[in-house]
């Protein structure tokens, strides 16, 4: 046996209650995993010499768990590294520089952290599971994306947006889609788990500012919708995996006809909800932000 010391996975695990961080000594059986996963985040040491193969792990992680990218040290990069290709090929959710100790309570925060544009961070994520639709109907869900704090009917929404309600629920269903009123139900629980996430506001306090009546009635609506409670919501953070359970209850009710990527997209960018120069923008904003 061997007495060399055993190199360091490039891969961190950091669940729920977010107090340690595990290493992925066996990556292949890890985006295999489907369940146990709420609120999870992936941490990737990016090292410039194993990215083509990591970089197909990262992509193939489980759908709804985090990706957060540590970069590698600057005295290890060469112009042949081409970071801003990988950052855009593995969607990840932030980018902080390199540091030998990595502290869960940073990577938390990173987790918890609402997106800056959640309109566009909804749409790249339906289209990171497979969800190509054309630009006028992503333009209508990243509109109600963004309504849903104010509007809590669908007559509200048909008439913010200057389309019938007949109209508006052909668009959908035509395309494959849940229908409108659902969009707008889940973008409602998705600004609750928000801020439950990140305010000390009570639960009630949060359903009336979002115009439900009382704590009870958001509970049941989220239940009904997504089969998660608002406790498990607030304990499992991050929200992409919000959007999982919806899809995954809208696909076994025979709502959504698109078949979603179960390891990852596949090759190449997305085609419809963002463009390559989208891609790059994006990469270089997360490589900025923290």
């Amino acid at each position: 046996m061997s007495g060399g010391k055993r190199p360091q996975s490039p891969f961190l695990l950091l669940s729920v209650p977010y107090r340690n961080l595990v290493p992925l000594t066996t990556p292949a059986e890890f985006i295999k995993r489907e369940r146990g996963l709420k609120g999870s985040a992936v941490i990737w040491r990016l090292r410039t010499g194993e990215l083509a193969h990591n970089l197909t792990i990262a992509r193939r992680r489980p759908a709804g768990v985090v990706l957060i990218l540590v970069l590698p040290p600057a005295s290890s990069l060469t112009t042949e590294t081409d970071l801003l290709h990988v950052i855009g090929r593995c969607r990840p959710t932030a980018i902080v520089p390199h540091h030998e100790d990595i502290d869960p309570e940073d990577m938390k925060s990173l987790i918890r952290r609402p997106p800056t544009d959640l309109p566009v961070e909804f749409t790249e994520y339906l289209a990171w599971r497979g969800l190509h639709v054309d630009r006028g109907t992503c333009d209508i869900i990243r509109r109600t994306v963004r309504l849903a704090t104010q509007l809590t009917t669908i007559a509200s929404l048909s008439r913010t947006i200057y389309l019938s309600r007949r109209a508006l629920g052909r668009r959908f269903v035509s395309r494959g889609l849940p229908v409108p009123s659902h969009w707008l139900q889940f973008c409602r629980i998705l600004h609750a788990v928000l801020r439950l996430q990140n305010s000390s506001q009570s639960l009630h306090s949060v359903a009336c500012d979002l115009g439900y009546p009382d704590g009870f009635a958001l509970s049941n609506q989220m239940n009904r919708l997504i089969g998660v409670r608002p406790s498990t919501a607030r304990r499992c953070l991050g929200w992409e995996w919000l959007i999982e359970c919806w899809l995954q209850r809208e696909k076994a009710i025979g709502a959504l006809a698109h078949d979603l990527h179960q390891r990852g997209p596949a090759a190449g960018p997305p085609r419809v909800f963002r463009s390559p120069r989208e891609s790059a923008r994006r990469a270089r904003k997360l490589a900025v932000r923290r």
